[in-house]
């Protein structure tokens, strides 16, 4: 077996059962800890975020709202996943597949809102004014683990130069090619340019453009996919009944000749729920903790918005797209043909949307990783690696929409993988903390005029 057969064979071990029990696990006994914060004060939540986008508050200087957190952790989470890595799940488990990872982002909404309230609750003033936080720094200053923290940091920071830019910009140059024949140096060219005057201005800089992108790119592709589910209403109510049939008896929905099990359905819903969410893998956190806010459990409330508009709403987009169009019985097997399929079916122009969905999607993503492998060397190394940093991320962001990344994709999966381990293990450490932050939150929700007022419920 060759070394690149090796790390493929470890990636498909290391992403299937191992990782789902430890990320579904701790899914489940924070939302036991917490007792079931996500479901119970969902109202307030969707209240007090989405209910509030429009809302200018006063900021601190040198942090960035609440809603424009929110956007930059987005335009990580929402990526090329909530397209083709849904049309993966279908095509590996089925429809049921769908149910099962709802179910990851049920409990996923409660480790996002763990990750945050913690970020928050532990992250430090930069020299330049600002806040750095997330999991490095609640391992480290909350669970008394350095080694820890550092060890997370360096399996983001590289998994960063991977799954961050080359493999995004390599999907925004192989869109441009295959549907507006574009050639991919002048792909290369433009979105490193592009990158490069937003990246540089640091996160103040990348969240005054996520806040913009990410609100329309969203809303561009769920428009464009309800126009799809509408054109093909008459199916909408088998393809409903066939994710909830297909999670517990794949063969009632066909499945038997495809050789559907409801193994299957659940390895691949929960694998790629987790997946397009990031609920676990710890890098959101790093984004909501610049925010200004005067209570850690306030931006987590965020944390949950975030996990619900990404797999309920996006995926769910893309994945009754697929079921009520019917292109599942054309025998089609690759997964990105299949999504572009299904949004042509009945829309000339259906094929565009997924173009335009993956040009936009792989774009907010580079901008917001940049900022996530950043904030973990700058952690390891200090602040004088962070213009090398950037330099590094951006010559690797032309290379990638160039050349064939081979096992980038697998290398960065593995890290990827990598960074859940610590991240989880601090999240069960801590929940103690997470749940007494959520309780003094929920007991009395004015604006705190000093995080002294809950800082004696850290450890």
């Amino acid at each position: 077996m060759s070394f690149a057969e090796f790390l493929t064979k470890f990636d498909e071990v290391f992403w299937g059962l191992p990782l789902i029990v430890l990320l579904l696990g701790a899914g489940i006994v924070l939302t036991i800890r917490t007792r079931f914060i996500q479901f119970r004060r969902f109202p307030y939540i969707i209240k007090h975020t989405l209910g509030k986008i429009f809302e200018k508050g006063e900021i601190e200087e040198g942090a960035i709202s609440p809603f424009q957190a929110l956007s930059t952790a987005l335009a990580a989470t929402v990526g090329t996943g909530n397209i083709v890595g849904v049309s993966v799940a279908i095509l590996g488990g089925g429809p049921g597949a769908v149910f099962w990872m709802w179910v990851a982002a049920f409990f996923g909404m409660c480790t996002k809102f763990s990750e945050v309230n913690l970020a928050i609750a532990y992250r430090v003033k930069t020299a330049q004014g600002g806040y750095a936080g997330g999991p490095m720094y609640y391992i480290e200053r909350g669970l008394k683990k350095p080694w820890l923290g550092k060890a997370f940091a360096l399996f983001a920071a590289i998994a960063t130069l991977g799954i961050g830019n080359s493999v995004q910009s390599n999907a925004i140059a192989n869109t441009l090619n295959g549907s507006f024949n574009v050639p991919k140096f002048v792909t290369a060219v433009i979105i490193t340019a592009l990158a490069a005057v937003v990246v540089i201005g640091g996160i103040q800089s990348i969240a005054k453009v996520t806040e913009k992108l990410v609100p329309f790119m969203a809303t561009f592709y769920i428009i464009g996919g309800l126009i799809i589910i509408f054109s093909n209403i008459d199916t909408l109510g088998s393809a409903i009944a066939s994710i909830f049939i297909g999670a517990f008896n794949p063969q009632a929905v066909g499945g038997g000749a495809l050789g559907y099990t409801i193994m299957m359905a659940m390895r691949n819903g929960i694998s790629r729920g987790v997946f397009t969410n990031e609920a676990g893998l710890g890098s959101s956190p790093i984004a909501h903790a610049t925010a200004s806010t005067d209570h850690p459990t306030r931006q987590g409330i965020w944390g949950v918005t975030e996990v619900f508009l990404d797999t309920f709403i996006v995926c769910t987009i893309t994945a009754l797209v697929i079921l009520t169009s019917g292109v599942l019985d054309d025998g089609i097997t690759d997964p990105s043909v299949l999504v572009s399929h299904a949004f042509a079916t009945k829309f000339v122009l259906g094929k565009y949307i997924v173009s335009i969905g993956l040009l936009l999607f792989a774009f907010s993503t580079i901008l917001s990783w940049e900022y996530y492998g950043e904030t973990s060397i700058r952690y390891l190394l200090g602040d004088k690696v962070s213009i090398p940093y950037k330099v590094v991320y951006l010559i690797l962001t032309f290379i990638g929409c160039t050349m064939n990344l081979g096992l980038a994709w697998t290398v960065a999966n593995i890290l990827n993988g990598f960074m859940a381990i610590p991240n989880l293990i601090a999240l069960i450490g801590l929940s103690g903390v997470v749940y007494a932050l959520a309780k003094d939150f929920f007991a009395d929700d004015r604006v705190r005029k000093s995080p002294d007022e809950y800082k004696h419920l850290l450890r």
